[in-house]
């Protein structure tokens, strides 16, 4: 009589590494929390800068005054058309947009990942049955779901704040083939921007300040390149160059990832 053992293949690896994340995530209430932030955040936007909007602030020691202007349309909540003024700007609709969703984003990440070391579920994980590859294969395609996840979410509750706050939806400089473009290149780009989360949580491991930390410092020094990379008016070209650069630095940065839990403590 043989004894016959089953080939665990790298293949099978990654499908039940990816099926206990997927698990873990979609039974946490950080996920459904992160999921109704992302809804209520753009109407509580759109709703509170259309009040605001004309108000008038004096500085008491200047006197200068400050007119508050609020958006002129729902499509400014979701981007800019490239080449415009407020490409580059940094009043309240250049920041109060949905391209602040890649700090929530690292928020989620860090607390997701990061829960795995605090509890010690990694170190029973890897001592039981996964590889390092495996585990920040899985944790990269996870976040990048629900990183997705929370875009989508962020532009449904977009279209839901400008019609309560009765804004117009009329497009300018862009079409309706050309805001599916941008939702799709900012989606793609989770990829890159949740991979270089997923390499800070592991750097810090239980330190969840220490990754929060990370993941905004780097959140800000990309921040003024989404408006740039994925503009209102993006095409199939602005998509390409989101699908290859989040292929390329997922690819990289998991190798770094890689390297750090193979080269540290997991505690």
């Amino acid at each position: 009589m043989s004894v016959k053992f089953e080939n665990n293949s790298f293949k099978k690896r990654v499908k039940s590494m990816l099926g206990v994340d997927f698990r873990r995530m979609f039974t946490s209430p950080l996920f459904y929390i992160m999921i109704g932030a992302s809804l209520v955040m753009p109407i509580l936007i759109l709703v509170m800068t259309t009040m605001m909007d004309g108000t008038v602030s004096v500085n008491p020691q200047t006197g200068v005054e400050t007119v508050i202007e609020g958006f002129k349309n729902v499509w400014q909540i979701i981007g800019t058309v490239s080449g415009g003024e407020q490409t580059m700007s940094m009043d309240i609709t250049s920041m109060c947009n949905i391209n602040m969703m890649f700090f929530i984003i690292s928020v989620f990440v860090c607390l997701f990942v990061g829960a795995d070391f605090s509890s010690g579920y990694a170190k029973n994980l890897f001592t039981v049955r996964s590889k390092k590859d495996d585990y920040v294969i899985s944790k990269s395609i996870t976040c990048l779901i629900a990183g997705a996840s929370m875009i989508i979410i962020f532009f449904i509750g977009s279209m839901i704040g400008g019609a309560i706050a009765g804004l117009p939806f009329e497009l300018e400089g862009a079409t309706a083939l050309n805001i599916v473009m941008c939702m799709l290149s900012k989606t793609l780009l989770v990829g890159i921007f949740s991979s270089i989360y997923v390499l800070a949580s592991v750097f810090a491991k239980q330190r969840l300040w220490l990754s929060l930390l990370m993941a905004f410092g780097i959140g800000m020094l990309m921040f003024m390149m989404i408006p740039i990379i994925t503009p209102l008016n993006s095409t199939i070209v602005n998509v390409i160059l989101c699908l290859v650069g989040s292929i390329l630095f997922s690819v990289g940065i998991g190798f770094g990832s890689k390297a750090i839990l193979e080269k540290t403590s997991l505690v």
